[in-house]
């Protein structure tokens, strides 16, 4: 097993997810999503416009998470 980071932003804190996660080696972002939805059936509501970073760069869902990486979830930017 590795550990994961994970932080929250936005209204995304709101959901109150785990700070941390431990996933099977090979894991992507695509794994940790599907874990997390089931964790945290309201998140499901933006999968089709969530931002992922891994560190300070943006990942896509097949990105494979390396042991203790930050993963970032956020919310589409909206302004005015």
């Amino acid at each position: 097993m590795m550990s994961v980071h994970l932080q929250y932003f936005s209204q995304l804190r709101d959901l109150k997810g785990p700070e941390e996660l431990d996933l099977a080696p090979g894991t992507t972002v695509g794994g940790l999503l599907e874990k997390l939805y089931g964790i945290l059936p309201g998140l499901t509501q933006w999968d089709k416009c969530l931002l992922i970073a891994a560190g300070i760069e943006y990942v896509p869902r097949d990105y494979v998470l390396k042991p203790g990486d930050t993963i970032s979830l956020m919310p589409p930017v909206q302004g005015g």
